[in-house]
């Protein structure tokens, strides 16, 4: 018995001192294992072990060092899962994120919008990261709900925001080039309903020319700089006409086109919103006139076919189509400019005879106008090639520092292209907080909901969308959402606007005198405020100006102080 505890007592005094040593590098590991076996084989005060139990105490030694090993190898691995996990990467993402917006040498408003997306970008990886976790605990998800999600998409939180980066070159010469946007669907399926439209711009040098072509898709374009001269060819005439800075034109479908920059030191820009008329969302030029560059349609009948619609041989018909190399946007002499610089029209054949020449956007009365910009539109009661295509064009200019009222579209997808300026733009969304705050609830007490047969509702939550803005980016306001848009403190802010759906649009301020809360009952006012009536008044009759106001930084200058 006296025997038997003398084992026991060797055998936990290796064992302990092992644990005791557990902690020391892996370097000395086989000492201490060695240290251990030697405490089995002889213990001071205590008669040597038979060879059985010494083969027992040295087997715990090794058993303690081996569970010792892999503790220590689980301890290090799940080091190295915490360091990429994706909550981890989020972190250092956002630490990156912010320290660039630091380096900025911008001002302090423009630091702090850029930092609100790095912010606006984690939370919504947060928010995927609990979306996911959350699919796994409630297992599949419905149709409706993979749809649901499927909507939120976009990168960085931001998929109503389109940047350089969203544009791919699809044209390019030494004398110019063609940008297009991205499809509107790749980006978010939250675009579903403009995913046929798509957004160009187009750039030619001055005293260049572009090779005749038609599209399968209508047209709307927007001089944005420059002048040019625009030829419209159909089959009993042709219409030319002189284009500048302001002009909107339609050029419908299968319509031959062609064009000069007729400036002698400025390029001509347009930006052009294209309606596919075949495949959605995707469209071609066909050139005709060309040969191998641009290629000419011509080129892919067979020789008979052309002979014989053309009454001429094969080999001066390979002359004429393969002379051509340098591409859609050519340079042209002086004379060439000259001769093609003119304006003649017929009457437009469709839409009860109108002409089809363009119409000024900027010589119209203006819709807004005051001391912190001015607002230009045109919709198909102005110019009747918009009436098909159900689209109104509009320009705002807002002036530095100032903003217009926020304000929402009844039936209209704004789609905006910065043309000069920087500022920035906010505004209230419902469908990309589905994917954060709303999953969150819905995720947690869907299972429970279900079982008891349960209507499955959550509280409305409306995330900040919030960009800055800079020449060429594109933002798109789907109707029902109310935004702002806020030059920046030294720049005006030029923004063309392309209206999908215009037709019985209807626009509702909810700032200035135009605001159309003031026109609640004073009842429905204290009911949905929950507080009175004079005091909701207060604040909505307090702006005295109508659609464009004075900015926020200036607001803070004239109160005396400033929000930085």
């Amino acid at each position: 018995m006296v025997f038997f505890k003398g084992k026991v007592s060797v055998i936990l005094l290796g064992v302990s001192f092992l644990v005791l040593c557990a902690s020391l590098s892996v370097a000395k590991e086989d000492l201490q294992l060695r240290q251990c076996k030697q405490l089995c084989r002889h213990q001071p005060g205590q008669r040597q072990f038979d060879s059985r139990h010494q083969q027992e105490c040295e087997s715990s030694c090794e058993k303690f060092a081996t569970e010792n090993e892999r503790g220590r190898g689980r301890e290090e691995e799940e080091e190295r899962e915490e360091r990429s996990s994706p909550r981890h990467q989020i972190e250092r993402e956002y630490t990156k994120c912010r320290e660039r917006c630091q380096e900025r040498e911008e001002g302090r408003r423009e630091q702090q919008v850029c930092e609100s997306g790095c912010e606006q970008k984690r939370v919504q990886q947060e928010r995927e990261i609990f979306r996911r976790r959350g699919d796994d605990i409630f297992g599949r998800k419905s149709e409706d709900e993979e749809e649901d999600e499927e909507e939120v998409g976009g990168e960085g939180g931001k998929p109503y925001v389109f940047e350089d980066q969203h544009w791919s070159t699809k044209v390019k010469t030494e004398e110019g080039r063609v940008r297009v946007l991205k499809k509107f669907t790749k980006r978010s399926k939250l675009f579903k309903g403009i995913e046929n439209y798509r957004v160009m711009i187009f750039e030619a040098n001055p005293q260049t020319f572009v090779v005749p072509n038609h599209w399968d898709a209508d047209v709307v374009l927007f001089v944005a700089q420059g002048k040019g001269t625009v030829s419209l060819v159909y089959t009993d005439r042709r219409e030319s006409f002189n284009i500048e800075h302001g002009h909107v034109l339609v050029i419908p479908a299968g319509v031959t086109a062609y064009l000069i920059n007729r400036g002698n030191n400025e390029k001509l820009i347009l930006v052009k919103v294209i309606n596919p008329v075949s495949n959605p969302g995707k469209f071609e030029s066909f050139f005709g006139p060309g040969g191998d560059n641009p290629e000419s349609f011509f080129n892919a009948f067979s020789s008979d076919i052309l002979e014989a619609a053309f009454k001429t041989p094969a080999d001066r018909l390979k002359r004429i189509f393969s002379q051509q190399r340098q591409g859609a946007i050519i340079r042209a002499s002086e004379e060439q400019i000259r001769a093609l610089t003119h304006e003649k029209g017929s009457h437009w054949p469709f839409a009860g005879g109108k002409r089809s020449s363009p119409i000024h956007l900027l010589r119209q009365s203006p819709k807004e106008s005051n001391d912190f910009g001015t607002l230009f539109r045109v919709d198909s009661n102005d110019y009747n090639q918009l009436r098909d295509l159900d689209i109104a064009v509009s320009f705002a200019n807002i002036t530095q520092g100032s903003m217009h009222t926020p304000y929402y579209n009844s039936r209209a997808t704004k789609i905006a292209v910065v043309l000069n300026g920087r500022g920035y733009f906010e505004m209230a969304c419902p469908h990309v907080s589905k994917s954060g705050h709303k999953q969150q609830h819905h995720h947690h007490h869907r299972g429970e909901r279900t079982r008891r047969g349960e209507e499955e509702t959550s509280p409305v939550h409306y995330e900040k969308i919030n960009s800055e803005l800079s020449q060429g980016t594109v933002f798109v306001v789907p109707p029902g959402h109310p935004f702002v848009t806020v030059a920046s403190e030294d720049e005006n802010l030029e923004v063309i606007c392309f209206e999908i759906n215009a037709e019985n649009n209807h626009i509702f301020p909810l700032a200035g005198q135009r605001n159309i809360l003031k026109n609640i009952e004073r009842e429905a006012k204290e009911l949905a405020f929950a507080t009175s009536a004079e005091e909701v008044d207060e604040v909505f009759k307090s702006q005295e100006e109508e659609f464009f106001f004075i900015g926020p930084r200036q607001q803070e200058h004239r109160r005396g102080f400033s929000i930085i």
